[in-house]
């Protein structure tokens, strides 16, 4: 059975004219607004030709990638305007990156500049290849801090402030538009197999995103959408696309606590509210938190992992109605949603949004019946066109238009689909994806460590937390769980494990490999061990 969502008449307007709706309508009214400050429409026009008029001044070409590693901001909301505005590719790295995920992202995309906040001015300088990029690093927030003790690379050109280039900037020059299928953006996205890869979207698949997402979540130019959530990943920059397409205004949080949002539910009452479900359920478990404050609220959208059903109850019983489940992926937008103004379906991931086509698949790639557990393939105008420079890669995901997901659902004699769990072994903690090789390998650089084999464990918080395995080589010296922990974190940042568990031998399957199939078997019955070595 094929699941179909209503079709659409075409993409949006072109993403160089993405404000025009709120333009026209109300250039004096905010379109942008956060704890910090609040720009008109038609300031953010200005400000987004501004910064495209001196990004093109430093010498950035149409094509040319310009990167950013930046917290949540206007002004990165405004960076991606401009570069849409005279062709630039738009990659946003996660702004937990160390610094060796940004010389991988930097290297992988080609990026020509960096738009950075000072506050990642160490790892920046710790960086091998910030100092060689061809047109510097853009600074945010103040001035970024000097490398220790480390040559300026041949040439390089001196860092350069965000304001300041918008201050100096000059008229925007015409420039040609963009070709439908040109690159737009590069999204950064880890997979089970290796290091994260470049998710590329074209100028037109974004803008069939933005439409389909308007049409699911039914903007208008009366809401106030919340992303919760960064915009460094595509769900928050897709809503805030969407948002400002649909002529509506945009509420930043600069960060996901409730020390941030409360006061912004609060002054600006949004009626779209979108949040991965670890920020959502501490929001809901705030002392502070009053069921007033979510009376302005039409839909609440949880999506990046599973919610929980104690937060499903909890924040029911606060706001009146349910949360919103859906499910998407970096490689294609938005592609279910339980409809806002019909049946939401309590633990479903809701159906096909508009312009999408779903398919759930056995092993054989037959089509599954009704409340049988397959794979999800997807077909869309948003899809991806593909890995950058990785086509091996594009080849494993995409067959004849369709997207295969790699994760597992089941659909209701409704249409409405049920996640099962992820085919792919991919650690989803807080929204963020994790590699376990990438883990593993960070484990492995110990010296005490002869094999580390990485798995997720379910967390009603997290989702999933981060649990490693290891063997330790004869007649080392036997580092604690703490040590191993720290010496992760120092290589991989946020993708370390919380727990490490030392194993006397290390399950292998029959090729030789670490049989991460036997590890999660192990972890799902021993959740809390009490191993870990001290």
């Amino acid at each position: 059975m094929m699941l179909e969502g209503s079709p659409l008449e075409g993409p949006g307007p072109a993403l160089s004219r993405l404000l025009d709706v709120g333009l026209g309508a109300k250039p004096g009214e905010p379109a942008m607004v956060s704890a910090e400050r609040e720009l008109s429409w038609r300031e953010v026009d200005e400000r987004t030709s501004a910064l495209a008029a001196a990004y093109l001044g430093l010498g950035l070409e149409p094509g040319d990638r310009v990167a950013s590693l930046m917290p949540n901001r206007i002004d990165l909301a405004v960076h991606y305007l401009a570069c849409f505005r005279v062709g630039l590719v738009a990659v946003p790295l996660n702004y937990r990156y160390t610094h060796r995920e940004i010389d991988h992202a930097l290297g992988v995309c080609g990026a020509s500049a960096l738009l950075a906040h000072a506050e990642r001015g160490e790892d920046l300088a710790a960086s091998s290849l910030v100092g060689e990029l061809p047109l510097g690093v853009i600074t945010y927030g103040g001035a970024a801090a000097p490398a220790p003790d480390a040559p300026a690379a041949p040439n390089a050109p001196a860092d350069r402030d965000l304001e300041a280039l918008i201050a100096a900037a000059g008229e925007l020059p015409a420039v040609p538009a963009p070709e439908p299928t040109d690159p737009a953006a590069i999204f950064f996205t880890s997979g089970s197999t290796g290091p994260s890869k470049g998710v590329t979207h074209t100028h037109e698949s974004l803008r069939w995103m933005i439409t389909s997402a308007g049409a699911a979540l039914e903007l208008t130019p009366e809401d106030t959408f919340l992303p919760g959530s960064s915009m460094s990943h595509l769900g928050s920059f897709l809503w805030s696309l969407a948002m400002l397409g649909a002529g509506g205004r945009v509420v930043v949080a600069r960060t996901f606590d409730a020390h941030e949002l409360l006061p912004l539910l609060r002054e600006y009452r949004p009626t779209v509210l979108a949040m991965i479900p670890a920020a959502l359920s501490a929001l809901v478990h705030d002392h502070d938190l009053e069921p007033e404050d979510f009376s302005s609220l039409r839909v609440c959208r949880a999506g990046a992992d599973a919610v929980s059903t104690e937060l499903l109850a909890d924040f029911s019983k606060l706001a009146g109605f349910p949360i919103d489940e859906g499910y998407g992926m970096s490689e294609i937008g938005l592609a279910t949603l339980n409809p806002p103004s019909g049946v939401i379906k309590q633990g479903s991931i809701g159906q096909p949004v508009p312009g999408f086509s779903i398919r759930v698949l056995s092993e054989d790639r037959e089509h599954v019946s009704a409340g049988e557990v397959g794979q999800i393939c997807m077909r869309s105008r948003s899809r991806m066109r593909g890995y950058w420079e990785a086509p091996g890669a594009t080849e494993e995901v995409l067959d004849d238009g369709w997207l295969d997901s790699g994760d597992l659902a089941r659909y209701d004699e409704d249409g409405y689909l049920h996640f099962f769990g992820r085919k792919k072994q991919v650690i989803v903690h807080d929204g963020s994806n994790i590699s376990p090789p990438e883990v593993e390998s960070s484990l492995d650089e110990h010296p005490a460590v002869e094999l580390a084999g990485v798995v997720g464990v379910h967390d009603e918080v997290h989702g999933e937390n981060v649990r490693a395995y290891v063997t330790l080589r004869e007649g080392a010296e036997r580092p604690s769980s703490a040590d191993l922990i720290v010496f992760s974190r120092e290589r991989v940042g946020y993708k370390a494990p919380e727990e490490v568990i030392v194993l006397e031998e290390m399950p292998l399957n029959p090729t030789g490999k670490i049989d991460r199939t036997g590890l999660k078997r192990m972890a799902s019955e021993h959740l809390h061990p009490h191993l870990t070595p001290e």
